[in-house]
């Protein structure tokens, strides 16, 4: 397994090196055995969609590596789950509401921390998928700015399904624009069928499963 994750990260490395993303590697569907092999070949960001289920891995992970990890929720945050969530991730990449934000930034305030989050954009509008409008990010933003214990930190998206390269290029390009003509520093975009293409357009993050433990 250490082999084939090795393997994997180099070959990612050959084309992504010059971008210098961070590489989160998406362990939602792997095991602890194989987070632990990831972290062995140097990577210790990890990407998990439920928040119950990330609990539970990190607490079997070793303290030496839980210590030297950074962990990003990048499925949709419950309500119900802020609690649980706020001061555990890193990086909450998949905020889409002021009442969320808020919600966010009350915990973290009874925590005692500043929580990093991300505002999940949905510009491909697809009805399924989590996410703001572009159009309702400029409103979203200057309410946020209002919220003591939140620092934001940047955009993320996830693009269709699709092998249709323009229009993955053009979604992944309007981020880009978006997140520069807001001043923000961190764009979350890319995943393992496409994550080539969203480092050409201006990804700072790849979100990497498949490609990367299989």
């Amino acid at each position: 397994m250490y082999a084939k994750i090795s393997h994997n990260l180099n070959r990612i490395l050959t084309f992504a090196s010059k971008f210098n993303p961070l590489i989160i590697a998406v362990s939602k569907y792997y095991t602890v055995n194989e987070m632990r092999e990831a972290y062995k070949v140097g990577l210790n960001n990890f990407g998990e969609n439920r928040v119950l289920d990330a609990i539970e891995k990190i607490n079997l992970l070793e303290e030496e590596i839980t210590s030297k990890s950074h962990y990003h929720l990048i499925g949709h945050l419950q309500g119900n789950k802020v609690k649980k969530a706020v001061g555990v991730f890193d990086l909450i990449h998949s905020v889409d509401s002021l009442k969320l934000a808020a919600e966010i930034d009350n915990v973290a305030g009874q925590k005692g921390i500043v929580q990093k989050i991300l505002i999940q954009i949905n510009n491909a509008g697809e009805e399924q998928k989590s996410g703001i409008a572009p159009s309702q990010l400029e409103s979203l933003i200057e309410k946020i700015k209002g919220l003591e214990n939140i620092s934001l930190e940047g955009l993320m998206t996830i693009a269709p399904l699709t092998d249709d390269e323009i229009l993955l290029r053009k979604l992944f390009r309007e981020m880009r624009k978006l997140k520069e003509e807001f001043h923000l520093k961190e764009l979350s975009m890319g995943m393992s069928n496409d994550y080539k293409i969203a480092l050409e357009e201006g990804a700072t993050m790849i979100r990497l499963g498949r490609t990367l433990f299989e």
